[in-house]
C-alpha cells in the first residue's frame, strides 16, 4: 500500500461556472452512479479532460457531502490553493468522467486509492489527510 500525505479540501469559496468550458456538456451525463451525494474535483478533470488519478474520502462537510475529493493527479500546491481550481458537483457528474471510479465508492470515509501508472488500475493507499 502506497502512503501519500496532503491538505485535505475545505470548502472555503465555490468558484462560479458561468465561464467554464466543461469537457463533458449536460446532456451527456448519464446516471452511472446516482445517490452518492456531492464531491469536489479539480478543473483537470472537468475542464482540461485529465482522468481521476488520485481520489480520497474524507469526513463530509456538508449535509450532501459525500466525502470524496478527486484529483488528476497533476495539480500543484499552488493550483489546489486557488479555490477557482476545484468545483463541488454530484459524484455522479464525475463518474460519467472517469467511471474507472464507480466500483470505489462504496469505500469508507479514510479511503484512499491512486491509479497505477503502469496498470492503470486504482491501487489502494495509506493517505494523511493534514489541517
Amino acid at each position: 500500500m502506497r502512503r501519500r500525505r496532503a491538505g485535505p479540501v475545505r470548502s472555503k469559496k465555490v468558484a462560479d461556472n458561468s465561464d467554464r468550458k466543461f469537457r463533458l456538456r449536460a446532456d451527456q451525463i448519464k446516471p452511472v452512479a446516482v445517490g452518492y451525494g456531492g464531491c469536489f474535483a479539480t478543473d483537470m478533470i472537468t475542464v482540461d479532460g485529465c482522468g481521476v488519478s488520485f481520489m480520497y474520502r474524507q469526513e463530509p462537510e456538508f449535509k450532501v457531502d459525500s466525502g470524496w475529493r478527486f484529483f488528476a493527479g497533476l495539480e500543484s500546491q499552488e493550483y489546489l490553493d486557488n479555490p477557482d481550481n476545484i468545483t463541488i458537483y454530484d459524484v455522479n457528474t464525475i463518474a460519467n468522467y472517469d467511471p474507472d471510479i464507480i466500483p470505489l465508492l462504496e469505500a469508507p470515509v479514510g479511503s484512499a486509492f491512486e491509479r497505477d501508472g503502469t496498470t492503470g488500475e486504482f491501487v489502494e493507499m495509506e493517505f494523511d489527510a493534514e489541517d
